[in-house]
């Protein structure tokens, strides 16, 4: 949020709309979200609830005042002026959405997930009209259904709102995915982390949602972003280094995967079973008690240690677009979350898909149905697991598939950010019209 400069970085702290100096350029603005230091904020309905009962007001009133701050700061004349435009995340700020809707400032909603699944979002009406679900979001059908020819094809039990949390907090998402459908109506752009070759049905459809992607966090060279738990373990890349090239399998399950403990340790079981090198990335936070841990000996039989030896690697985290993008990586076993689809998809990697919840079983079907640059990981019908045999069978046929990579090579994200491209001239005429 803009505010006025001040002198040879000072800053200014406060309680709601206190300043933080960030330079000429950029202004940071404290604003409470409501919640206290103990609350756990990775409860993302509580966080959202909160977010707009607490901070939708302040914002407002940062708006509001911002056009007051058009006069001389110290009298030099370099005032800050009115805010122009807000920018919000879809998923936990459609309020500002709102706000920016009452003050007359343009509005923009960023999404980080595929269009397709933002494309679900705004057709709740007529998924409700089709009976694919009730007023309550709730599936009527065990049908998959389709928004349009060349989309994927999706479950109403896998609509993100259908799953996360119990029925009170499905009917509480999705009373807020309706409050951000009424937002997107009124906001100037849906800022979409895609491309347009990769969703052209989509965006062909849906010409509101603008592609702008695929933006790669992990590339800012000394300062990774978009990870939550630790420093990323940089002795990876070391390791993978002495890798003959295309020999890793490349695991990591994202910020909220969480598996019961015979599924943790039948995976470790499966890659074991490939007889090949891997890089494992196992949250700090995950490994505990008798949930997850690791079968007997595993550690001792097969992960390299600091002295060496061992053809796997397990880490708390990883930088994952250097990862994915070193050549001994040949295959990305994945919860297909949508960043991770769009890093694997930039650098060549083709994918052992294995969803957790929401959009991920969308990007799935992307991965395996409409790209065919993966293999989908099938639970067992007895045991209700992916078994340590299906697993290693799945990274095999994935490994050796040349046609596979070939296709992966011509789903083309990098020219999309590049002068010329569709998604940097996007993101021009976005920024030229919330200058205008």
């Amino acid at each position: 949020m803009p505010s006025p400069p001040r002198r040879n970085g000072e800053t200014e702290n406060g309680g709601s709309g206190g300043k933080l100096g960030m330079g000429p350029l950029i202004r940071l603005v404290a604003v409470p979200d409501g919640m206290g230091p103990d609350d756990d904020r990775n409860n993302l309905l509580r966080l959202t609830v909160f977010m707009q009962e607490h901070m939708a007001p302040r914002v407002e009133e940062l708006i509001r005042r911002s056009g007051e701050e058009e006069a001389a700061v110290d009298g030099d004349g370099d005032g800050w002026g009115r805010i122009r435009c807000v920018v919000a995340d879809y998923d936990v700020g459609t309020w500002a959405l709102d706000v920016a809707s009452r003050t007359g400032v343009k509005s923009a909603a960023v999404w980080p997930a595929s269009a397709a699944v933002m494309a679900s979002q705004l057709s709740v009406p007529e998924l409700i009209r089709d009976k694919i679900i009730d007023a309550h979001g709730s599936a009527l059908t065990q049908e998959a259904f389709q928004l349009s020819p060349d989309m994927p094809m999706m479950q109403p039990a896998h609509l993100a709102w259908n799953c996360i949390g119990n029925d009170q907090g499905q009917e509480l998402l999705f009373s807020c995915v309706l409050a951000g459908v009424r937002a997107v109506d009124e906001c100037d752009y849906i800022l979409c982390n895609s491309f347009r070759d990769a969703e052209a049905a989509t965006f062909s459809r849906f010409p509101k949602i603008l592609p702008i992607g695929p933006l790669l966090t992990g590339e800012r060279p000394g300062k990774p972003v978009g990870h939550f738990w630790r420093p990323e373990d940089g002795a990876c890349m070391s390791w993978l280094d002495v890798q003959p090239a295309r020999s890793v399998v490349y695991v990591a399950f994202g910020s909220f995967t969480v598996f019961d403990r015979r599924q943790f340790q039948e995976l470790a079981l499966g890659l074991e079973l490939t007889g090949r090198p891997f890089l494992w990335v196992v949250r700090p936070d995950i490994v505990h008690g008798d949930v997850h841990e690791y079968p007997d000996g595993f550690l001792d039989r097969v992960v390299a240690s600091g002295n060496g030896g061992g053809r796997g690697k397990v880490v708390a985290w990883a930088p994952q677009q250097r990862v994915l993008a070193h050549p001994a990586v040949a295959c990305f076993v994945s919860h297909c979350g949508w960043n991770s689809i769009m890093e694997g998809v930039r650098n060549g990697v083709p994918f052992v898909a294995w969803p957790y919840f929401a959009d991920q079983f969308v990007n799935r079907a992307y991965i395996c149905d409409i790209w065919r640059v993966g293999l989908p990981a099938v639970a067992d019908k007895k045991s209700g697991m992916v078994t340590k045999e299906h697993l290693a069978g799945r990274v095999e046929e994935v490994m050796g598939d040349a046609g596979m990579r070939e296709r992966i090579d011509m789903v083309v994200a990098h020219e999309s950010v590049q002068e010329g491209g569709c998604s940097h001239g996007n993101f021009d005429m976005f920024v030229e019209s919330i200058m205008s």
